[in-house]
């Protein structure tokens, strides 16, 4: 069966932005502009069609990223043209959580997306999540388009909200359009580019009205227009030309080399309007189209090969199969649903396929197109599309699916660790064994969640991004499982690490008649710079130790890592380099090894002057300024470090560094010292080391 719309057609794009910009209401206008739903969802009234998940309707957030399937002929098409349908393109979304707790579902999201639609509020301008989010786009080099939303309310500013993204994002991004009235009079849009007016009338805006633009806003127009065509004249040298020597450039010109400078990430264009008041939407579906990339404007995907070689493939539908899952979800219909993309070949129903990453074979039984939570069966799936694919047995987020004969390894997705943790414990003896398999269903499905036995205490700990986080998974827990659960207090998730290097010795002897047990490791510990994790080096000379047995020390030292000298907490930044040792012809075994391995790391580690980390987040307080004072010197007394204050309106904006520890509770405060008009975002910053009059005590509580 041939692909109905050719790969030039198609768009893979995320809608991205920070929590309450307006993503998911932009969305739901996306789907009802383009016939996917006949009515539009709105989140404040809890019916979204994007936010599926109970826990997003109450709650009014996006928790889960939302994949679907629309499709869009733009407004300035005739669709009465024999061409029309021609012209139709096919659009994959990504609704991507605002929240901080759930960064993994946009990093896993940009990761197999071509395009970005990010998302502003016309107020707020820039916010500490968006930075987060352009900084994941920025790694994947991801071409994006900026809408800077909700430009009817009070406090809105286009101008001021485009200096925020030049000043905090990038000097790139360029407005293709200017705003017609401000706050309650905002009305329409100006295009730029064609120098015409938009209105949009209908009960849902749905009818794109062009006009002549208004006197008064002709001349700011002309400027704008001018500083744009020097702007993307600078991006193409046969356009520079022409613009040097005073020559007209046409709109034609103007879009194609736009495009190619926005696929190359050297250009943004920024659009306006208002999603809640249905205007604007579609000029920017029509951007979507003109100006972000198809699969195959991308580069070719790389990955390792049998050989380990690198080897590329295109997003050509004749090249060998090539997939990366990107999530797993838990289906109370069908089970386990595997979203995937292809980057290259055809994935057919019925075919047998080579997970690359695990080496095992799985069978595709049901190939599913998503449209949020509704799904349709198809029976094949082209390179450049997004799909879900049902029951697989051995497949989890960032493995490679591929063609049998020609295997390729994906550049896999790495998530940040865990900052949080709770102590959990079933109600009942019937709820124990469910939870078990509650909690591997959801580990399965979000990498940033763990789950850990506490040997000591025989409690279960799991950890998360926040404390949101982990009520969302307790909540899923009771309503998807039915499992009834007693929940701890929070705890911040401390790590340990070493200051300097050092040596120690481990060695395991065991004589008890017949074949004994020798193990003998020595081990080199060296401190590594934050946010390296832990590496083993193998530094063996000359067969003193038999090459079987290294894998065993590795194994050995990464258990010990687990379970921290000081109060138990898992050592990071550190390299283990073992370096001598000696083994005994018929004694020496794996787990002599593995043993004297632990001994020896542990025995280094106590030498290595060890400190605590604990996690340090990036927290954006807004308050009006009367309380300016109340609210730094709260944050100083949290040992926060204050790095930028601004304002925003009437309100101050107060940017700090601050100690997860010192931050539970912080919302009832907050309330309480700016009579319930404050409010504030936080997200993981980095690892810190804890001051040592703080650290006493977090042992000291910890050995209780």
């Amino acid at each position: 069966m041939p692909r109905k719309y050719p790969i030039e057609k198609v768009r893979d794009i995320g809608i991205v932005a920070h929590i309450d910009a307006g993503k998911t209401t932009t969305s739901e206008r996306v789907l009802f502009y383009t016939g996917i739903s006949h009515k539009i969802g709105e989140v404040h009234e809890g019916e979204a069609i994007m936010d599926w998940m109970e826990q997003e309707r109450e709650r009014g957030i996006t928790i889960t990223a939302a994949a679907t399937t629309c499709f869009w002929t733009p407004t300035y098409i005739d669709k009465n043209s024999p061409d029309a349908k021609n012209q139709e393109y096919r659009i994959n979304i990504i609704d991507t959580p605002g929240h901080i707790d759930f960064t993994v579902e946009v990093k896993r999201s940009l990761r197999v997306l071509d395009g970005a639609v990010v998302v502003f509020d016309g107020v707020a301008g820039v916010e500490p999540q968006s930075e987060t989010n352009w900084r994941y786009a920025d790694d994947y080099k991801v071409p994006r388009i900026c809408f800077i939303n909700k430009l009817d309310r009070i406090g809105a500013n286009f101008e001021k909200s485009l200096k925020s993204i030049h000043e905090r994002l990038t000097t790139n991004a360029i407005a293709l359009q200017w705003p017609i009235g401000e706050e309650g009079g905002f009305s329409g849009v100006i295009d730029l580019l064609i120098m015409k007016a938009y209105r949009f009338e209908g009960e849902h805006g749905e009818q794109v009205i062009q006009y002549d633009i208004p006197a008064e806003l002709r001349k700011i127009s002309e400027e704008r227009r001018k500083n744009i065509v020097e702007k993307i004249a600078e991006t193409n040298d046969a356009l520079l030309s022409d613009y040097l020597e005073g020559k007209e450039i046409s709109v034609e010109r103007l879009k194609q080399a736009l495009r190619a400078a926005t696929i190359g990430n050297k250009l943004v264009p920024v659009f306006g309007g208002t999603a809640l008041r249905n205007k604007g939407v579609q000029l920017v579906l029509d951007a979507v189209a003109d100006y972000l990339p198809s699969p195959a404007d991308m580069p070719a995907i790389k990955g390792l090969n049998e050989n380990h070689e690198e080897e590329e493939r295109h997003a050509k539908d004749d090249e060998p199969l090539a997939a990366l899952a990107f999530k797993v979800v838990s289906d109370p219909f069908v089970g386990t649903l595997t979203f995937f993309r292809v980057y290259s070949g055809v994935m057919k129903r019925g075919s047998y396929i080579l997970n690359a990453s695990k080496n095992s074979e799985e069978r595709i039984g049901r190939i599913l197109q998503m449209h949020a939570n509704h799904r349709e069966e198809i029976e094949e799936i082209y390179a450049g599309d997004l799909g879900a694919l049902v029951g697989m047995k051995n497949t989890g987020t960032g493995d490679s699916l591929t063609d049998t004969r020609h295997p390729l390894i994906l550049e896999k997705i790495i998530f940040p660790e865990p900052v949080i943790g709770i102590r959990i414990e079933p109600k009942s003896k019937a709820d124990q064994e469910k939870m078990g398999i509650a909690l591997h269903r959801l580990a399965e499905e979000d990498p940033t969640f763990r789950v850990a036995g506490d040997n000591e205490t025989g409690e279960t700990i799991i950890s998360g991004m926040g404390e949101l986080h982990l009520e969302i998974i307790v909540d899923r827990m009771k309503r998807e499982f039915g499992v009834e659960a007693s929940v701890g207090r929070p705890q911040v998730a401390y790590k340990e690490t070493i200051q300097r290097t050092a040596e120690a010795e481990g060695k395991y002897i065991r004589q008890s008649g017949g074949r004994g047990q020798y193990g003998h490791a020595k081990i080199r510990v060296e401190p590594l710079p934050r946010g390296m994790g832990f590496e083993f080096v193998n530094a063996i000379k000359g067969g003193i130790i038999p090459q079987e047995f290294i894998p065993a020390v590795e194994k050995g030292v990464k258990e010990a890592t687990g379970k921290g000298v000081l109060a138990g907490y898992p050592i990071v930044d550190i390299k283990a380099v073992l370096y001598d040792g000696s083994f005994h012809e018929v004694d020496s075994s794996e787990i002599a090894f593995q043993i004297a391995g632990a001994m020896a790391f542990q025995e280094a580690v106590r030498n290595a002057k060890l400190v605590l980390l604990e996690p340090v987040m990036k927290v954006q307080t807004v308050a009006p300024s009367d309380f300016l004072g109340d609210v730094t010197g709260d944050l100083s007394a949290k040992r926060a470090k204050i790095n930028e204050m601004g304002e925003r309106g009437t309100a101050r904006v107060v940017d700090a560094d601050v100690p997860l520890a010192e931050m539970f509770g912080y919302v009832t405060k907050l309330r309480s010292m700016t009579q319930g008009r404050g409010s504030f975002t936080m997200e993981f910053g980095h690892y810190a080391e804890v001051p040592q009059n703080v650290a006493l005590q977090v042992i000291e509580n910890k050995k209780k």
